[in-house]
């Protein structure tokens, strides 16, 4: 299949042999990069597990409190406690860099009153406070939560194009172009031994004329 697709010359034999040499370069580099990613997302997943596991107990903790709360207080007189918040918050998306992949880095902030409750304490109980308190702290969490998921997502995309170049690289064109240069080495050598043949009856051809002459 070579030969028909490749003409077999030197300078074509030296074209391919720069392409392989090229072609196993980046063949090395883009597995030492997939590697290094592999071990970065690794990392990352561990985080993710961890984080997963903290804000489902801290968004079972703030459920159960304000289960109690409204429990206390009542469904309604809970609704009209939270209904007018003094606090804002705005989300600010940056971006790092991981093996050439911008993953995602949120910080937020808080906008109008520090106050974290938006209701006065007479009419309310001590157990609205804490499911406050504790949604405040799972909040943190969940915006950690989803960077991290996030980063998992892009890094997972980057390996598996990685993966898809290099399987392509091992798999279809450095082999491809070995068996050219093979194929072309072939033909020049078959074409030296002919050059060689011809050349030598040529010879013997001329050594005969002169000894027919001589004689």
């Amino acid at each position: 299949m070579a030969g028909k697709t490749v003409n077999p010359t030197r300078m074509e034999l030296t074209r391919l042999k720069g392409r392989l040499r090229t072609a196993t370069r980046g063949h090395k580099l883009l597995k030492d990069k997939r590697d290094e990613m592999m071990k970065q997302f690794l990392d990352i997943v561990r985080r993710n597990r961890a984080l997963r596991a903290k804000v489902e107990e801290g968004l079972q903790r703030a459920n159960a409190a304000f289960t109690v709360a409204s429990a206390v207080m009542g469904p309604e007189m809970l609704e009209q406690a939270l209904l007018y918040p003094k606090a804002g918050v705005e989300l600010d998306v940056g971006y790092r860099n991981i093996m050439s992949v911008n993953v995602p880095v949120y910080q937020f902030r808080t906008t109008g009153s520090q106050d974290l409750y938006p209701y006065g304490f007479a009419q309310t109980s001590g157990e609205l406070d804490d499911a406050l308190d504790a949604m405040n702290q799972v909040f943190h969490d969940m915006l950690e939560l989803a960077e991290v998921e996030k980063s998992m997502q892009l890094l997972a995309q980057e390996i598996e194009k990685t993966r898809r170049r290099v399987n392509a690289l091992e798999y279809v064109v450095i082999p491809q172009t070995q068996q050219n240069i093979r194929y072309i080495s072939m033909k020049l050598d078959e074409n030296e031994r002919g050059n060689t043949t011809r050349l030598m009856k040529v010879k013997d051809m001329v050594l005969q004329e002169a000894h027919d002459y001589k004689r």
